[in-house]
């Protein structure tokens, strides 16, 4: 029903997202009246959408810089520097920033955010004033830190493989206005990261929760040191309001585990003070 939406400039969404999270984030702008004129790529080929000079663009993920110059170069698009939606932070300065270029008052996104920030509360408790590092990995370092810094953690340093800064500035702004508004200094933001000189740089700092690749986990978890595998965020489903639950489950679960061993009395499984 073409009266439910408002009249704007067709908009594609970009990034390959599982199907319930796209029907998510393609409800959450129908809620404000923008209508999502297709996802590239689609579910099958006949749903390709048209691209068309001057089509809005926007993407869901931080490594698909390459298909964002593309999509400008090739089809004569605007891209939509917005924060990618992971997050009930980020998810709600995705929607407004793209309300603002169609000239839309985004609505309801006060009462939306603050309802899912109340249903992730018992998360919070876990992980308020720990703090996370991140050795670098898939590229969604800058906004799962900047997510994690708005729940309450601390994060020294992201490490990153690659940062193009021109298509992640609306997220490094936020993470910027983020660390500012919960009172805790900046990351440090290392590009392709020398893994060794980390390893010191965790021990100096006492690190709660290191996310890092497969390869470094078992090395750290044998010196007492929290890991999460960064490979499970980038197939787990984070993107949107609904999803931020499954992200904390992921970031938190580490914990949980070392605190159930300790409550079973199995403290010498948990090594509190290992030595390289």
């Amino acid at each position: 029903d073409e009266s439910e939406y408002v009249k704007h400039t067709p908009l594609v969404l970009f990034g390959s997202l599982p199907d319930p999270v796209v029907t998510q984030l393609t409800l959450e702008l129908k809620k404000q009246g923008i209508k999502v004129s297709g996802w590239l790529p689609s579910k099958r080929y006949t749903e390709l959408p048209v691209l068309e000079e001057g089509y809005y663009v926007s993407g869901m993920n931080p490594f698909l810089s390459r298909t964002a110059s593309t999509l400008m170069r090739r089809r004569k698009c605007k891209l939509i520097g917005a924060p990618f939606p992971i997050g009930p932070d980020g998810t709600r300065a995705w929607i407004e920033k793209i309300c603002s270029v169609l000239g839309i008052e985004p609505k309801g996104l006060d009462e939306r955010e603050a309802q899912i920030w109340a249903g992730l509360e018992d998360y919070l408790q876990i992980i308020r004033g720990k703090s996370v590092f991140f050795m670098g990995d898939n590229l969604l370092e800058i906004s799962l830190a900047r997510f994690l810094i708005r729940c309450g953690m601390t994060c020294p340093e992201i490490g990153i493989p690659y940062m193009d800064k021109r298509y992640q500035a609306a997220e490094l702004a936020l993470l910027e206005k983020t660390c500012h508004e919960m009172g805790v200094p900046n990351p440090r933001i290392v590009e392709k990261p020398d893994n060794y000189n980390q390893l010191q740089r965790i021990y100096e700092q006492n690190i709660d929760l290191v996310i890092t690749g497969m390869a470094h986990a078992n090395p750290l978890e044998a010196r007492g040191i929290n890991t999460k595998w960064s490979v499970e965020f980038t197939f787990a489903q984070i993107h949107g309001f609904g999803n931020a639950r499954d992200i904390l489950e992921l970031v938190t679960r580490p914990l949980r585990r070392n605190n159930s061993l300790k409550d079973l009395g199995w403290g010498n499984l948990v090594k509190n003070e290992a030595k390289v």
